[in-house]
């Protein structure tokens, strides 16, 4: 049924410029007997709690959305636990899977039914999950991925200084050095040190409260 509405939905959009949306949902639950239940952080409830969490994709475009994959996320507390797994039918072939692991299947599902490419979408969630953006990568696919602020990166202009030179004993040296002024920064600390002018505000769109705005800037980094 999914499949079918994808299609037509993907039809009906045409050739507008259109976005896969990753996403998870948390559902609250009581009790611990629904599959895949567990403490666990739900960004519909905004903090850790008892719930069952979703991951998703959808497809949208400057003027419509639609969810064409949503599959239940399988906690290592479920997964690992064949009394549970019997008890509600588990299916054997399911096992634990990371949300950005089910993310990039569902993602490369897309790719296979022969959707139109789009721009893949997520938070740092998944965008701190280097096999997530490696794996888009492997799909020649564009994105626009949220990070973690820890994540290193190396700056404009910045890169290692070259192997050590050979002494003329032993083995040529190989491998790039880091040194000061010559090795990568968080993103944070890169954040940090850009000068005013660099940002620039930007809104979006119209939210319940006024308008969605926030202070933006942008530098090609490695």
């Amino acid at each position: 049924m999914r499949g079918r509405i994808e299609s037509l939905v993907d039809e009906a959009m045409g050739e507008a410029p259109r976005y896969w949306l990753v996403d998870d949902t948390g559902m609250s639950k009581k009790g611990g007997h629904s599959v895949g239940v567990a403490r666990q952080y739900g960004g519909q409830l905004g903090k850790q709690d008892n719930c069952q969490v979703a991951v998703s994709v959808s497809v949208a475009t400057e003027a419509a959305s639609v969810p064409v994959a949503y599959r239940l996320y399988l906690p290592g507390s479920w997964a690992e636990d064949a009394e549970r797994r019997e008890a509600v039918g588990v299916p054997e072939e399911i096992g634990f899977a990371t949300k950005a692991a089910i993310a990039l299947e569902q993602v490369r599902e897309r790719v296979e039914r022969g959707t139109h490419p789009a721009t893949v979408v997520a938070d740092a969630g998944y965008g701190s999950d280097i096999a997530f953006r490696e794996g888009l990568d492997a799909l020649a696919l564009i994105y626009s991925v949220g990070i973690g602020a820890n994540t290193s990166v190396w700056a404009p202009r910045v890169e290692p200084l070259p192997p050590r030179p050979c002494s003329g004993r032993g083995r040529r040296a190989k491998n790039m050095r880091l040194a000061p002024g010559h090795q990568p920064q968080s993103v944070e600390t890169l954040v940090r040190s850009l000068a005013g002018q660099t940002w620039r505000t930007v809104t979006w769109r119209e939210g319940t409260n006024g308008e969605l705005s926030g202070r933006f800037a942008r530098v090609r980094v490695r």
